[in-house]
């Protein structure tokens, strides 16, 4: 397991579901493009694969 991940967000956020858009916002992330670094934990990994089709995950 890596120590941290880059997630960066691909898609927009427009049209998708109220619960998806919150999940976006919590990992940090609010604009097409922008990279965030997280711990790779349990709580991240289980927010990045909520919405796995909108972001690029890199490990570190």
């Amino acid at each position: 397991m890596a120590k941290t991940l880059k997630i960066k967000l691909t898609k927009s956020v427009i049209g998708r579901l109220p619960k998806q858009r919150k999940t976006v916002e919590a990992l940090g992330l609010r604009k097409i493009g922008q990279v965030v670094t997280l711990p790779d934990n349990p709580m991240s990994r289980g927010m990045i694969n909520a919405v796995k089709h909108m972001v690029e995950v890199h490990e570190e």
